[in-house]
């Protein structure tokens, strides 16, 4: 676990991570992180969750309709 100190940023307010932290977590300069409310408290992603959802719901029609895919694949 890693604390994460909260900095003035112009009028906001930012949080700097430390290299090591970025470096095991593949993060590089321009990344976004998402922000996800959790019962326990928040969780920064960079994963999208809205995008999550959507690729849920393409692989499901990917699955229903794979036959018909194939052969508009050729």
């Amino acid at each position: 676990m890693s604390a994460l100190k909260v900095t003035s940023i112009g009028n906001s307010l930012g949080i700097i991570i430390p290299k090591d932290l970025a470096v095991r977590l593949r993060l590089a300069k321009g990344d976004e992180l998402h922000v996800v409310e959790t019962p326990r408290g928040i969780e920064l992603t960079p994963y999208d969750p809205a995008l999550e959802s959507e690729l849920k719901a393409g692989r499901a029609v990917m699955k229903r309709y794979r036959s018909a895919l194939r052969k508009l694949a050729k």
